[in-house]
């Protein structure tokens, strides 16, 4: 099976609905997971859509657009990459290196998944509706992106649910670090 964007995009889809049947349209290959790293290009948009629409709400952050921005952009990289890296490790520590391939991919693609989920909740304040609905919202929104991380990690590396939840905490533990790191650069 050759990777594709429509095989990536329809996969995240199925997984996104809790179906493990969507791996099946990613080969478990490094060929696969090196493909699958389009997602981060695909997400871009809307990762920076999010980062400037806060920034007009919020106000310009403190050392400057054009720092920030790079700032950023730096984490984003570092982030998606890190992640990778580390969650290679971790499987190797589980003893399912063999399976991070197809991991990887299914967790790349699911991104796309997950950031259509933060445009959405952009939604309510862009609206006027009241802060409690948006911060609801944004409560079940985190829950779902930490199930479906999960759920990915649970079916793709074929480990049961406590070794699933490492692979949540190390994205998290990541992501925390080097979003701090990157505000602070940032001046936000």
């Amino acid at each position: 099976m050759t990777p594709s964007i429509p095989n990536g995009l329809a996969a995240a889809l199925l997984l996104a609905r809790g179906r493990p049947e969507g791996l099946a349209l990613l080969a478990p290959d490094i060929e696969t997971a090196r493909f699958s790293f389009r997602a981060a290009l695909i997400c871009l948009p809307a990762f920076l859509g999010l980062r400037l629409l806060s920034w007009s709400l919020q106000g310009e952050p403190r050392n400057g657009l054009i720092i920030a921005l790079a700032a950023e952009l730096v984490g984003y990289v570092v982030s998606w990459a890190g992640y990778a890296l580390a969650s290679k490790l971790l499987a190797e520590q589980a003893q399912r290196g063999a399976h991070w391939p197809h991991f990887i991919a299914a967790w790349n693609w699911c991104n796309l998944v997950q950031y259509l989920l933060l445009l959405a909740l952009m939604l309510p304040p862009l609206l006027g509706l009241p802060n409690w609905l948006g911060n609801g919202l944004g409560l079940v929104a985190l829950g779902y992106a930490l199930w479906l991380e999960w759920f990915v990690a649970r079916a793709a590396l074929a480990v049961a649910g406590p070794t699933a939840v490492m692979f949540v905490l190390l994205d998290l533990v990541l992501g925390l670090f080097i979003g701090g790191f990157t505000a602070r650069i940032a001046g936000s």
